[in-house]
């Protein structure tokens, strides 16, 4: 049963924008299953979903698929704009902006989802990315330096 439920928040969530536990459990309903909130809770979290913020609110979205055209544009000007530098160490990233557009670049990685980010940390002008547990921070560098590298659409 479990299989079964987590296999249909994963297609419920990949086809339609629910925003909390409750709009998933109500869909599941529809679909004839029965689901406490907090073994929708620990479903979330064993498959890893994120829940962002994107330009029509809060929504929840499969890890790697997170990340929408208008986010990663958004993310790509904010890198190409104030991202100086990058200095990967183990599981952190440090990255410096000018004085004052920490919290704007961190807020920007933060709302995008991206997979290999546990979180950030921002002060004035450097930003600590943590990345998610045995993913080196070489990699996410290298895809952030990719990014910036990409034409807007």
């Amino acid at each position: 049963m479990k299989a079964r439920r987590q296999q249909v928040i994963l297609e419920l969530v990949s086809k339609e924008r629910l925003s909390s536990q409750q709009e998933i459990r109500a869909r599941l309903a529809k679909a004839g299953i029965d689901a406490t909130q907090s073994t929708i809770s620990r479903d979330i979290e064993e498959l890893g979903l994120a829940r962002i913020h994107d330009q029509e609110g809060v929504c929840y979205v499969v890890a790697g698929q997170a990340m929408t055209n208008g986010q990663r544009q958004s993310l790509r000007h904010l890198l190409k704009e104030f991202a100086i530098s990058m200095t990967p160490s183990g599981n952190m990233l440090v990255i410096t902006t000018p004085p004052g557009a920490a919290n704007i670049v961190a807020e920007g990685l933060d709302k995008t989802g991206l997979s290999e980010v546990a979180g950030t940390v921002a002060g004035d002008n450097t930003i600590m990315v943590v990345t998610k547990e045995g993913v080196p921070a070489k990699k996410l560098e290298r895809e952030l330096q990719k990014l910036m590298r990409e034409n807007g659409q």
